[in-house]
């Protein structure tokens, strides 16, 4: 499915080798052509980026809001020739940064949403309560880090942060753990935080690390990924020309919910099925996953960090952009700034 042009340059060089999670998968559905302009809106470690430019002899904008991936991707940049672009930036703002390349739109945008491994293998980013470190989860560096936030965040928006956006039923128990505890010292290190939530909630063994659903949470939180999220598929949709492919991998099913609204549009979902074809609204894609791609058990066994992702694409239509709002998707919780404000419960 994905054209392959033989005389395609190879592309060595950049951080070390890495194979994004569902990848030919994702290169299938972007539907690659010789003569393309693709964005990488999440570079992380380079894979999708390097996979795209050895596919076909094409152009490739990467984003990443993470100065530690810039900088390690300079080696690529270098090996492509001309080819890539790497923009430290929110991917949010993809449209913007193709349009700073004199770019009015652009072949495909893939998005793979999440921490990266590079970032969960940093002890120093906070990220893994796996290896100690500093309780920070920050994907660029700036505004307040998990530390700053449970150190004010009221009890009752700490357990619906956790629950919401973890998926925990124990979120209360945890919230209310984690303030008892800040009363005596402040919590700064991840192995703190994972200590107090291996306290609170007892697991049977073999089962999932107690802290893992808060540790999701907090970090969607702080980086604030599901605004970004919306705010990416909608300036995707901005960017692309007719007949041009969004791809996202997602991790979460708030993050799978809110991609397969959005590709469904206004005339599949939230208009009755009654209405005749002619009075429903035009889609902005044609969605090209019926059901998500999920990886397969040989995937699994070399990465299981891919056991929850979800791969859903579309192709971009003639209709116009900004006609569905996400912001009824998106959990009902204070922002990182409102939290260091004071104007939570």
């Amino acid at each position: 499915m994905t054209g392959r042009d033989g005389g395609a340059p190879a592309v060595a060089g950049g951080p070390a080798r890495h194979i994004p999670v569902l990848g030919p998968a994702a290169l299938d559905y972007l539907n690659i052509r010789a003569g393309g302009v693709y964005i990488d809106g999440t570079f992380g470690a380079g894979g999708y980026s390097r996979a795209i430019l050895t596919a076909a002899d094409c152009r490739v904008i990467a984003i990443d809001r993470d100065p530690g991936a810039i900088a390690a991707g300079a080696d690529l940049v270098q090996a492509a020739h001309g080819r890539l672009a790497l923009v430290q930036a929110r991917f949010s703002e993809l449209d913007a940064v193709a349009r700073a390349q004199g770019l009015p739109s652009v072949n495909g945008v893939v998005l793979d949403i999440g921490v990266s491994s590079m970032q969960l293998d940093e002890a120093a980013r906070g990220f893994s309560f796996r290896n100690d470190g500093p309780l920070d989860m920050r994907m660029g560096g700036e505004g307040p880090g998990a530390a700053d936030v449970i150190a004010v965040i009221g009890e009752r928006d700490l357990a619906n942060v956790i629950f919401q956006l973890g998926e925990e039923r124990h979120s209360r128990v945890i919230a209310r753990a984690i303030v008892q505890a800040r009363r005596s010292a402040p919590i700064r290190t991840t192995a703190q935080l994972a200590q107090l939530v291996s306290q609170a909630v007892r697991t049977r063994p073999g089962a999932l690390h107690p802290a893992t659903r808060t540790f999701q949470a907090l970090r969607i939180f702080v980086n604030d990924e599901l605004h970004e999220l919306a705010q990416a598929l909608v300036a995707a949709e901005r960017i692309l020309g007719e007949g041009g492919r969004l791809v996202v991998v997602s991790f979460h099913s708030l993050e799978d919910r809110i991609v397969k609204i959005f590709l469904a549009g206004p005339g599949r979902e939230g208009v009755s099925r009654h209405l005749p074809d002619s009075a429903r609204p035009a889609a902005a894609f044609r969605v090209l996953t019926r059901k998500p791609v999920t990886p397969d058990e040989d995937e699994l066994n070399a990465n299981p960090r891919a056991r929850s992702a979800k791969l859903r694409a579309g192709e971009r239509t003639t209709a116009a952009a900004g006609q569905i709002d996400l912001s009824a998707l998106l959990p009902r919780l204070p922002t990182p700034a409102e939290v260091m404000k004071g104007r939570t419960a």
